[in-house]
């Protein structure tokens, strides 16, 4: 397994990709700061995101009293329906506490 190379090699090995370069006859041409992130002569907005303006925001507590009252008026008419109440069994026992038999009972 080779040994990955640390960052002064690493240094090292691009300085002399440049001097080797430049030797060569090639040259090094200053550039803009952000002139490699025009699209169509512009700058590119999105990418800048703090420069726009803050969006708007809604005001949360109206909101949260639009639903306060919408729940509020689903609780009353929930109460005015009546509610059908499902029927309970009841065990009928004898005198000495045996269970005879089971009755469902409405009340």
């Amino acid at each position: 397994m080779s040994k990955r190379p640390s960052k002064r090699e690493l240094r090292e090995q691009l300085q002399r990709q440049t001097q080797c370069y430049l030797q060569q006859g090639g040259e090094i041409e200053a550039v803009e700061r952000g002139a490699s992130g025009l699209e169509d002569g512009r700058m590119n907005d999105r990418s800048l995101g703090f420069e726009k303006p803050a969006a708007s925001r809604t005001p949360v507590t109206d909101v949260l009293r639009a639903i306060d009252q919408r729940r509020q008026a689903k609780s009353t008419t929930n109460k005015s329906t009546p509610q059908r109440r499902r029927p309970k069994r009841k065990v009928i026992y004898d005198d000495f506490g045996e269970p005879l038999r089971i009755v469902w009972d409405d009340d």
